[in-house]
């Protein structure tokens, strides 16, 4: 092997990213992270499982209790919960919910990472397009579902793991399901900057209800190039992955932003915000319009059948 030299170590650190410096433990607090088998899910549940009870949500019973397991032995956590999730159903997505607050007193912090990307075109069990189905209106319901045990647990915190793909995004209000012309790449684009716009919104909206600002807060952020699973779709992204991997992240340093956003006792306060490297980042000026994200929150009541005030 060829040595490795000052500039390679400095480059692979940039490529690394910002990392997560927080030691906070969360003793008696119970976390929700969807998609934990895998990627970023997965070594974010490594991580928090080291600090408190976390709660793997997944459509795969299999994988997420062989990802638990190898967790449970590596942290000595025995609180490493699996329960089955398919957020391309919003059946599943109800009875997830209703189980967990039968089971569960309290719930400190929902991490909603699981997502699609690349998918050929497809629809969801209720008939949306799958990256809006899954990465935004999946995670809208289950954080209706979820938000009155939230409050009831505050301080609480809402973790939405959006891209820096939302600058590629808009809300096709006329397309959404993506009947009249659809592209996959735009698609994924579309569905995170509908992750960026719930979470300002979502921010707003708790912000005018909470008498402590600090009592509940709402962020998103982009994990960077990661090198996972999420381009299974794609036989040119798969490719690339593979031939450019020194460049990309590991789901470890990957995670580190969605930990960051979790546990960080800086962020006590901070909400509506948009992190990348555990620090601010830019937004898009679409991911920024309040209009648009109103809109937003009141047609994807509409398509759930929610009633969301």
């Amino acid at each position: 092997p060829r040595p490795v030299t000052a500039a390679t170590l400095s480059c692979r650190r940039y490529v690394a990213g910002g990392q997560c410096k927080s030691r906070a433990k969360l003793e008696g607090k119970v976390v929700i992270i969807t998609g934990a088998n895998t990627g970023i899910g997965k070594e974010t549940a490594r991580d928090l499982a080291r600090r408190g009870k976390v709660v793997v949500a997944c459509r795969d019973i299999a994988k997420a209790e062989a990802a638990a397991s190898e967790i449970r032995a590596e942290t000595g956590n025995q609180q490493v919960i699996v329960k089955k999730l398919d957020l391309a159903d919003t059946k599943s997505i109800r009875e997830f919910a209703e189980k967990f607050l039968a089971e569960e007193k309290e719930l400190h912090i929902l991490i909603n990472n699981a997502g699609v990307m690349l998918c050929p075109y497809s629809k969801t069990a209720d008939g949306f397009e799958m990256h809006l189905g899954v990465n935004h209106l999946g995670h809208f319901l289950l954080t209706f579902l979820l938000l009155e045990r939230l409050k009831q647990s505050a301080p609480a915190r809402i973790v939405n793991v959006s891209s820096l793909a939302h600058h590629g995004g808009r809300i096709r209000f006329h397309d959404l399901h993506g009947e009249k012309s659809y592209n996959r790449g735009l698609a994924y684009c579309h569905s995170k900057l509908a992750n960026v716009l719930f979470t300002r919104e979502l921010a707003r909206r708790l912000q005018g209800k909470s008498q402590r600002r600090a009592e509940f807060t709402a962020n998103a952020l982009h994990p960077g190039s990661v090198h996972s699973e999420l381009v299974r779709h794609s036989f040119v992204m798969t490719w690339l992955w593979k031939v450019f991997s020194f460049f990309l992240k590991t789901p470890w340093e990957g995670a580190q932003t969605s930990i960051y956003c979790a546990v960080a006792e800086e962020l006590d306060s901070v909400t509506g915000q948009y992190f990348s490297d555990c620090q601010p980042a830019y937004v898009s000026p679409r991911g920024r319009d309040d209009e648009t994200a109103k809109k937003l929150w009141s047609v994807s009541c509409e398509l759930l059948g929610i009633q969301w005030d």
